[in-house]
This record gives structure tokens, C-alpha cells and sequence, in this order.
């Protein structure tokens, strides 16, 4: 596990990150590949659409061109201040603190889910798919963007000691082993030599879909948390 899969580092690097994040992160997840993403999941005008991982409102912007019923959801509490800054005031963003592996709302909430740049710091990645699911209405889809497996060896150790990277295989492992259906992977990439996003978009099963569900008794689904809708 990479120094920030720890939920506490995680929260204690974002304090001091969330001050230049919004400078930074168009060098590596900018507004192209976020636009680009966003017509992948075709939300429509009327979706209740959650952000997990909202981080200081960069996806959330973009989201609110497709939908006026935005939830954003993060663990620090400095990143969503910025946020809460920006789109907090309307009606259209509503904020909760939270742990995307422990969401805190009803089974069924929402028509679409969203999260960028928020997966590699989960410590259970599959756990927070699973509620994803839960979460999320049957038949309907979610999108994940994350870091893509680095070529090099050099870069590969150190990515495995920071945080969650992974390749195309390994994100159709998490997401089957989670119960989605329909997975497609798309690479994405700011410029040549920068690093690669894997955006991975897959549905939540029906009654009428076969899912094999002997690996999900083996994670166990989290326990729902209470509702805060």
C-alpha cells in the first residue's frame, strides 16, 4: 500500500495541496480530457449525479453544464472549503464530508456517479466500487478516473510506494469483481509525456443481467451507511 492509500496522510498531504491544486492539476487532468470524460457518461438534465472525490469543485464545474442536482463528496475537509467557495452558495452543489468506501447515502440515490483523481488514494478500492453500486441505479452508469501504470520500472517502484496506480487489466478486475457490467477502459493523456489517466466506465447490473457474485461474497459488501441525502 502507497504512503497516501492511509486515509490520515491522505487528509494531511491534501491540507497543504488544496493551497496550488487548482494551478497544478491542468498539467496533468485538464479541462479537454475532463470534457472529454464527461460526454463518455451522457448525463442528462434532470440526473441527480454524485462526485466522489470532489476535491476543490474541478469536476464538479463541468458537471454542472449537464446537470443542475450536483452531491460532491470528499474526506478533507480543506478541499471542499475551496469548493464550498466556488459552488456551495447555489442550490445546484450540495457538499457532505465523507469516505467514498462508507458513502453516506441510500441504496439507489443517484442517476450517475463521477470520480476523478480520487480512486488512488482508496485503501480498498473494491469496497468503495461495491458501494458505488449500491448507491448508483440499477441499469445506470459510473465513470472513475485514475493514474495509469507507468511504463518504466524506475517509476513503477515509485509509484507503488505513493499510491494506487493500475493498468487496464487490473481496473476490469476491480470492476467485475464489484458487480458492473458493460466496462470500457479509455487512456487519456494532458500532453505527450505527461502521465496517462485510465478512465474506466461501467453500469450497475439489472434483475436481467448475470453476474457472477461468487468473488463479491468473497470482498463482502460494505455496510450501508445512514443516509444523508
Amino acid at each position: 500500500m502507497g504512503i497516501l492509500e492511509d486515509k490520515a496522510n491522505a487528509r494531511l498531504f491534501y491540507k497543504y495541496l488544496s493551497q496550488v491544486y487548482d494551478r497544478i492539476n491542468p498539467f496533468i487532468w485538464n479541462a479537454e480530457m475532463r470534457d472529454e470524460a464527461l460526454r463518455e457518461l451522457d448525463i442528462d438534465s434532470t440526473d441527480r449525479v454524485l462526485d466522489v472525490g470532489c476535491g476543490t469543485g474541478f469536476a464538479t464545474e463541468g458537471l454542472l453544464q449537464y446537470s443542475k442536482n450536483i452531491h460532491g463528496l470528499d474526506q478533507s475537509a480543506h478541499q471542499m472549503k475551496r469548493a464550498f467557495n466556488k459552488f456551495g452558495r447555489t442550490d445546484d452543489v450540495k457538499f457532505h464530508r465523507g469516505d467514498a468506501e462508507r458513502l453516506p447515502f441510500a441504496d439507489d440515490s443517484f442517476d450517475a456517479i463521477w470520480s476523478s483523481g480520487s480512486i488512488e488514494y482508496w485503501p480498498n478500492p473494491i469496497a468503495a466500487l461495491c458501494e458505488f453500486r449500491r448507491v448508483v441505479k440499477p441499469g445506470n452508469r459510473v465513470l472513475v478516473v485514475g493514474p495509469d501504470y507507468p511504463d518504466s520500472w524506475l517509476f513503477q517502484q515509485l509509484a507503488d510506494a505513493i499510491m494506487l496506480f493500475y493498468d487496464e487489466a487490473e481496473a476490469q478486475e476491480m470492476f467485475e469483481t464489484a458487480g458492473f457490467v458493460d466496462i470500457e477502459h479509455h487512456i487519456q493523456q494532458a500532453h505527450p509525456g505527461t502521465p496517462r489517466a485510465i478512465t474506466t466506465i461501467a453500469r450497475a447490473p439489472t434483475a436481467s443481467d448475470t453476474v457472477d457474485t461468487s468473488v463479491q461474497q468473497q470482498v463482502g459488501d460494505p455496510a450501508v451507511a445512514p443516509t444523508n441525502d
